[in-house]
This record gives C-alpha cells, structure tokens and sequence, in this order.
C-alpha cells in the first residue's frame, strides 16, 4: 500500500513574504518566456510616443534582450522608482484604471522582469544634457551616452530561478515568440517603425507604412490577396480589418489576430462570434484567418483582468459578440466571383426554387415553379428541383453568350465533364463549376432567407420532459427566460438540480430536445448568446438542401448551366457549398499557357 502523506505538517507561522520573493512570484505572472518581456518592454516603448523601436536579441532572447526606442524618455531622478513594484505614470485615480488608454498600467513589469534576471536602463529625457543608466540589481546609477529616448537590457532571463529556465524551449523556438510578438505589435502601429536584430543580423523590418502595407509586409502578399476587408460602425463600436476567404483556411490557428483599442487580445466572446460567422463555409476543423480592429469606448471594456493584460472584459459582451459575428457575415457573404464585376442587372425574383420547404411544412415563403424541367426526369429516390430562367428585363442581354461571357463574373457555360462539373469560360480563362454543390448553397441560402423573418414558433409537449440540471443551468434558466421564450423554449425550474421543457421551437420536432435545451443553455451562460437553436435550423435546412439539389450524371442544357452560374453570381456565400468545401475554382488563360508551355 502506497503511503499517504497528510497535507498538515507542524504549523508555520503567518509572516510576510520577503519583497525579492513577492516580486519572484509577480514575475511567475507577468514573465512566461523572453517573449513576455518583449511585449512588456515594447509596450512601454509605445507608451513613451517612441517612433522607432528596435529590439536586439541574444540566443533566442533567454541570454540577452535590448529594447531601444525614440520616446519621450524617462527623468534621472525617476529611475529608481520606474523598477519599483506597482510604480507608474500612467495612472493615477480609479477614474484613470476604469478609462485606460495605455498599452501599459500596472506598474509591475519591470519590477517584475528585474526579480527573474539582470536589468539596467539607460534613459534620456528631452530637458537631460546626457543619459543615464541605472542597474537594478546593485541601484547604481551613472552617466551613460544616447540620443533621447530610452534603452532596457534584459541579461540571463531566469537566472535567478533555475527551474523556470528549464521550462524554456529551443532557443530558435523562443526567438519566433519573440519575432510574432513585436509582430503583433507591427500590425496595431503602422505609424511606428520595427526591427529586430538577432545575433548581430537584421531578423525582420516593418517601417513606418499605411495599413495596408504594413499588413502586406507583416503577413505577406498571400494575406491581402485571400481576405476581405471588414468595416462596420454599430452603436458604440467600431470595427475593421480583415477577415480570410474560407478557401485560404488553415490547418492551425496562428495566423488570427484581435485588437481591441490597440490592444491584442486573445478573447473567447470575440473569437466564438468569428467562429460562428465561418460556421457553414468552412469544411472541418479548417482555421480561418483574420485581422480584426475593435475600437470601443475605454469606459466599456475592462483590460485589468489579467497581468498579462492579453485578456479583456466587455460591460455588454453580447452586443460586440454580435456585432463581430455580423460584420464578419457581412463580408463573408459577397461571392467571390462578383468582387470586381458586378452583374448586369439585378435579379426580380431568385431563379432556384425549392418544393422542399413546404414538404416540410415550415412555411418559409418559399415559391415553386410549375414549369416541367428541361432535363430527364429523375430517378425515383430523388427531389425533383425545378431549375429554370427568370424573364430578364427587356433592355438586359438575354444571355451571356451576346457579349462574349466576359461580362459575367462566372462566364457562359460551355459543356458538362464527367457528369459533376460544369465548364465555363470569363474573360480570364476557365471556371469550372461543381454543380452539385453550387446548386446545393443556391438552394439552401433561399431556404435560410425564409426562414430569417420568420418567427420562431413555439410547440408544447404534452407530457413536460423533466431533467436533472446544474446549479449554473438552473441559474441561466432563470435569468434568460425571455430570451429562451424568444428562442420556443419554456423551461422551468422545478428545484435547484430539476428542470422542466414545457415547450420547443415547432420546427424542430422529432430530435432530442433535451440536449438542444441544454446547448442554449451552455452558450447562453458562456457568451451571453444563443445560436444552437439557429445552427439546429440551419442543419434542417442544409439537409434538405443537400437532397434537393441537382444531382450528379444530370444533364443540364446550356441554358440550365447558365442559370445556375447566374444564380451563383448573385447568391451569398456562393463560393463554398453547405459543408464548407470549394464549389468553384478559377484557371486562368496565364496558367493554361504555362502547362501548355506556349511563349516558350
């Protein structure tokens, strides 16, 4: 039998903690790796209004990092009080902690980052005839030379607590955190001017550029070509940026950035809208990237939650969490074909119908075409969906084949392939159309629009399902109620641990509703909002989407191609099908020439 050791050893008496020790324990906080103090230390750089900053690095930070800046610097007679804990000028009043506007507010991170290493700073103010230098280990502080501004070297990171150097990785892994770090910083501060030295050799650059460009330097061209801007000012709020197409997913999520008021951020409430804006035009566990830009009024957002300060807290989470999703849904929702040649004449009435709805009996508004289709009749275990033209007005070409199809963001169709694909040519070479899954997003995006404005009707059960809950269901239960009648769900609270579904949404009868009521439930209490019963719907629809679209080995005429592609053109999120997988690919008359080797 294995010991057992009891957590009561002779008692200890209460005593206060040695300062070195206290200031040991922040830095457990504050300082996780040499990237830390590169964040810290750039963010007061940025604080002092420094124009040009540079960071030099040794062994991937751990042996030395000297941050250099332009700023305003820091008095003489100031610097022994800048390494004291809780020391600082940025705020002074309750009032000031409740508005910051600073990178930096805290006043611990030098303090802090000169417990777990060697510190010194050289720093000169405008008013100062020379610089001087300060060692916090011995508090000596001497004359030095530089420009005005101020310098922080940071020697031996952890040398005084072993054991947290070993937790440190490779030194070329620790130099990439350090390079993402400032990097992080290069994307919220155009205006400023980066560079990162290591081991003597220029590492990476960003001068002082528009946005745009520093985003172009900073991600790359491949960045700006895959992603769409963003830009939405609802009450409060403002947001921009960029948010990636869902064709450029990746594997991992490293390339997804937050600003809140300049800040970065790493934020679930905002990170969860995101998600759910990508949620039916991404395939799998594919991550989007993006670039986003909240500025909020400092009053609305609480950045003293962490000593990192890379978390935040919303006074009203719900209202950003919405307002991202939409902005975000906003942009995802232009098909990409249409981005820069609009079509000809906007659409009375949408080409696709589907039969579908009213099979299901949910009353979407949905019409149905009574014409007979063109093509073969379909197999037995199928959906007949009607597919046809709508009149164009009579100035309106009648067909794309009149001006050569270069007008047409998707071209004219040219021929079917394999019984899957449809071939198109535009003005910059050959599209090819999975038509399965285009008709598919056609279809289901109709369905979604009817059900938009319809409400969401509310069934009883006849026998009330009782099930046992948490103490936090029980609590969410109670105090969304309204917001859960809004949704067709009637829970209620039977006892602390028991609740009762009364009710549920009409037209999503035969699942498991209790598991659908304890879904709200969680996201109601995790982020303030529900889209469970909504995702719920949007499952529904997409089957019936999925059934209803034209099937492959269908043969389509041209004018049924036709159609399609011009119901793609003016069909949000044409780009993906209902699963999130590519339902068009563009080969260009420069690549065609490059396989066939021509001008060669």
């Amino acid at each position: 039998m294995n010991a057992v050791m009891s957590p009561a050893g002779p008692r200890r008496q209460i005593r206060e903690l040695p300062d070195e020790l206290v200031s040991q324990i922040a830095a457990g906080e504050v300082v996780e790796r040499p990237a830390s103090v590169v964040r810290e230390l750039v963010d007061n750089a940025l604080d002092a209004g420094a124009r040009e900053i540079v960071v030099r690095l040794m062994a991937g930070g751990v042996r030395s990092i000297l941050v250099e800046d332009d700023g305003a610097g820091i008095p003489a007679n100031e610097l022994p009080l800048a390494l004291k804990r809780h020391a600082t000028s940025k705020i002074a009043s309750l009032d000031e902690l409740e508005n910051v506007s600073t990178m930096g507010f805290r006043g611990e991170a030098l303090a802090a980052i000169a417990a777990v290493s060697e510190l010194s700073i050289a720093s000169r103010h405008a008013d100062a005839p020379h610089a001087q230098r300060l060692d916090a280990r011995s508090g000596e502080l001497v004359p030095a030379a530089r420009g005005v501004g101020t310098s922080v070297e940071v020697r031996e990171l952890f040398f005084s607590t072993p054991a947290r150097r070993k937790f440190l990785k490779t030194d070329a892994t620790e130099l990439a955190h350090c390079l993402e770090a400032v990097r992080r910083h290069a994307l919220a501060r155009p205006d400023v001017g980066f560079a990162v030295w290591h081991e003597g050799k220029l590492l990476a650059q960003w001068r002082r550029a528009p946005l745009e460009q520093r985003i172009r330097d900073a991600l790359g061209e491949d960045f700006i070509a895959h992603s769409r801007e963003v830009t939405a000012q609802p009450t409060g709020l403002r947001i921009s940026g960029r948010i990636g197409l869902p064709d450029a997913a990746r594997a991992r999520a490293d390339e997804q950035y937050v600003y809140v008021n300049g800040r970065h951020v790493r934020d679930r409430l905002i990170s969860h809208g995101l998600r759910t804006a990508y949620a039916d035009v991404l395939h799998g566990g594919r991550q989007p990237s993006y670039l986003l830009f909240i500025e909020i009024a400092p009053s609305r957002v609480d950045v003293n939650v962490h000593p990192t300060k890379i978390e935040v807290r919303f006074r009203d989470g719900r209202e950003v969490h919405q307002a991202v999703r939409h902005a975000a849904e906003d942009a995802l929702a232009l098909p990409r074909a249409d981005e820069t040649r609009p079509a000809l004449f906007e659409p009375t009435r949408p080409a696709v119908w589907s039969p579908l709805a009213e099979q299901a009996g949910l009353g979407l508004g949905v019409g149905i075409s009574e014409r007979r289709p063109a093509w073969p009749a379909p197999s037995s275990d199928s959906v007949d969906v009607l597919l046809h033209l709508d009149p164009a007005p009579e100035d309106a070409p009648s067909s794309p084949a009149a001006h050569g199809g270069d007008d047409w963001p998707l071209g004219r169709a040219l021929a079917q392939l394999g019984g899957v694909y449809i071939l198109a040519e535009n003005r910059d070479g050959l599209v090819i159309i999975d038509m399965h899954a285009a008709h598919e997003r056609v279809v289901y995006e109709r369905l979604k629009a009817g059900l938009a404005g319809a409400h969401i009707d509310a069934q009883p059960l006849l026998i009330p399902a009782i099930f046992p809950a948490t103490a936090d269901e029980v609590a969410t239960a109670e105090a969304q109620a309204e917001t859960l009648a809004r949704l067709g769900l009637d829970l209620t609270v039977l006892s602390s641990s028991v609740l009762a579904l009364r009710s549920h949404p009409a037209a999503l009868a035969g699942g498991d509703m209790v598991a659908l009521a304890r879904s709200v439930l969680a996201e109601l209490a995790r982020y303030d909002a529900s889209h469970a019963i909504e995702r719920a719907q949007h499952e529904l629809l997409s089957s019936m989407a999925c059934h209803g679209a034209v099937r492959a080995n269908r043969r389509l005429s041209i004018e049924e191609m036709n159609a399609l592609l011009r119901d793609m053109e003016r069909t949000e999120r044409a780009d993906q099908c209902n699963h999130g997988r590519p339902t068009w690919r563009q080969l260009t008359l420069k690549e065609l020439d490059q396989r066939f080797m021509r001008g060669r």
